[in-house]
């Protein structure tokens, strides 16, 4: 009986150790993945708040529009709202426009606050990611059509929203 229980010790012999490390390193790859899930839980919700930005600004211009636009006749609200077109020309997939910018404070203000740095703007907009498009003709019925471009930092893709209103 004696002969057993010396055998049996020694096969158990740094089991314990090696136990104990299996479960070091199965508690280390659940916190990792945990640090790696929170990192990307992180990353949407910052994108997501870069888009409630975008439709509030967006929304933002379009009532500031709607609100300045002389409604005498026909033909001055089509002359009042070509005051806003901002950048009108250049690529809008690629969110580079360019063309003359509006001369009108309602739209310089607004491109100030949504290129602004920090928490006040959209992370990585610049001048040439924001175009307000206006179409007076006759099937448009006064349509404007507003676009922020933003990039993210440390992400390659650019980000878009696109508004369109009618101001009748």
């Amino acid at each position: 009986m004696r002969h057993l229980n010396s055998f049996g010790l020694k096969d158990q012999s740094g089991m314990m150790l090696l136990e104990a490390l299996i479960a070091i390193l199965i508690f280390s790859l659940g916190i990792l993945g945990m640090v790696a899930i929170n990192a990307r839980a992180v990353e949407a919700a910052t994108d997501s708040q870069a888009r409630a930005d975008a439709a509030k600004f967006t929304s933002e211009i379009a009532s500031r529009i709607a609100l300045a636009v002389d409604r005498t006749s026909e033909t001055s609200i089509a002359t009042s709202l070509a005051v806003f077109q901002h950048q009108t020309t250049g690529l809008a997939n690629a969110c580079s426009f360019s063309g003359s910018a509006s001369v009108s404070p309602v739209v310089t203000d607004w491109a100030t606050a949504v290129t602004a740095p920090g928490r006040t703007g959209l992370p990585g907009a610049t001048a040439t990611g924001l175009q307000i498009l206006v179409d007076t003709s006759a099937g448009a019925f006064n349509r404007v059509t507003i676009t922020v471009c933003w990039q993210q930092p440390g992400v390659a893709t650019l980000r878009r929203h696109q508004l369109v209103s009618y101001v009748n």
